[in-house]
């Protein structure tokens, strides 16, 4: 099976392209060459003969090809409030080994009481979902402690989904890394990061960031896919969790919280500001976020429709975290009609819509290095606490209006002037 989906056609609107066997043509004399199966067999081998394998390596030279190449402003800022003010309120995240007595262990990356009281003793686990209509109804989001929502090339979407403290029987469909990936999973602990295959540049990009990369299509790793029935690939990759975290059994460290929580709204929150929230990617990805206040989540729908699950569920979350970002398209050819990967800038800061409670909390996301996850704050400068559950961070390239709307009667994020961010 190909490793990438260019070798089944673009992931552009129009749907797929040619058939699996086609040969991808060159776009650019610089551009990357696909990683085929067979290539990957051929590394797969040569490794076996001795020769150096970079899945695991932890220098920070990104390497491309096989010369070193600083790499400026990669990759995707992601995730949330590690501010060091506290508030009466936070609730603290320690694991068993760490409670005192009287004391609930909790999830690192959710806030919500540990399942059985412990912790599990596994490391972060990142999957790569595809999100073209044609990988939808997707299986086991509901079940991630965060997704990760990230631009690629066509004005489309992709999905990382991050396991710890639960796991799911199924999860997918996978779809091959890109670019902002590193960025996503380098504030996770060392994670593991499973995806079905990618080009070269990103694969080696993957080598050199501090993740554990576990590629579907390279040495043993295939035994781990299941192959849904009455789908057709690239759209047929599944996997189980459980399976996926055998791949590394002597990695027992949980991830370190990259959120704060609170059950307590931050200060200046205005009640029913958040209703709902509108971020519109592309037409394939017109994602609509409305407060459900009797299931205390917000539900996604695409351009209207509600987002099911394989299983029937809609896809739903407790927090939603909106930060605008820079981007740009860079060299790097994804497929065969030469779209090209979108890069997402990993630091600095923007604007930032977070949704919680039915409440929306305009500020700014700020974020130092690839190792530390952003700070959220308020437009006066408070921390920016969640509630404890799941979390769904998008990534929106600057230049897309966020808008939060408001319940009937109530007041806007931000006053009666407030207008779409950015």
């Amino acid at each position: 099976m190909p490793d990438d989906e260019s070798s089944f056609g673009s992931e552009s609107e129009g749907g797929p392209g040619p058939a699996p066997d086609a040969p991808i043509s060159a776009t650019s004399a610089t551009g990357p060459t696909v990683l085929s199966r067979k290539e990957l067999q051929k590394q797969a081998k040569e490794r076996k003969q001795g020769k150096p394998d970079g899945n695991r390596s932890r220098g920070w030279s990104y390497a491309i090809g096989g010369a070193a190449a600083v790499l400026i402003g990669v990759v995707v800022a992601v995730v949330l409030t590690h501010s060091t003010k506290a508030t009466a309120a936070k609730v603290d995240v320690v694991t068993a080994s760490t409670a005192a007595p009287g004391q609930v262990a909790t999830c690192p990356l959710t806030g919500t009481p540990a399942p059985g009281g412990t912790v599990p003793t596994r490391p972060a686990l990142g999957i790569k979902i595809g999100n073209l209509t044609f990988d939808r109804p997707s299986v086991g989001l509901n079940q991630a402690d965060i997704v990760f929502e990230e631009p690629v090339e066509g004005a489309i979407t992709r999905l990382v989904a991050v396991f710890q403290c639960q796991g799911a029987p199924l999860v997918g469909d996978l779809r091959s890394a890109r670019q902002p990936d590193a960025g996503i999973l380098s504030q996770l602990s060392d994670p593991l990061f499973v995806h079905a295959g990618g080009i070269n540049p990103v694969i080696n990009l993957l080598a050199g960031s501090p993740l554990i990369d576990k590629n579907l299509y390279q040495g043993g790793n295939g035994s781990a896919i299941i192959y849904e029935h009455g789908r057709v690939a690239p759209y047929s990759t599944f996997v189980n969790t459980s399976s996926l975290w055998a791949f590394d059994p002597s990695d027992v460290t949980p991830p370190t919280p990259i959120f704060q929580f609170s059950d307590t709204l931050p200060l200046g929150s205005v009640a029913g500001s958040g209703a709902s929230v509108h971020i519109p990617f592309s037409s394939t990805s017109d994602v609509t976020w409305e407060w459900n206040a009797a299931g205390g989540k917000y539900l996604r729908f695409y351009s209207g429709t509600p987002d099911k699950l394989l299983d029937g569920s809609q896809t739903a979350t407790t927090n939603v975290v909106i930060m605008s970002v820079q981007t740009l398209i860079g060299s790097w050819v994804e497929n065969s009609e030469g779209g090209r990967e979108v890069e997402v800038t990993a630091t600095g800061s923007g604007p930032l819509v977070v949704m919680r409670n039915g409440v929306a909390i305009l500020g700014t996301w700020s974020r130092s290095s690839l190792t530390q996850p952003a700070t959220l704050t308020t437009t006066g400068g408070a921390p920016i606490t969640l509630q404890p559950g799941n979390t769904w961070e998008e990534l929106v390239p600057d230049g897309i209006a966020v808008t939060p709307t408001a319940a009937p009667g109530a007041t806007p994020a931000g006053g009666p002037a407030t207008t779409a961010v950015p």
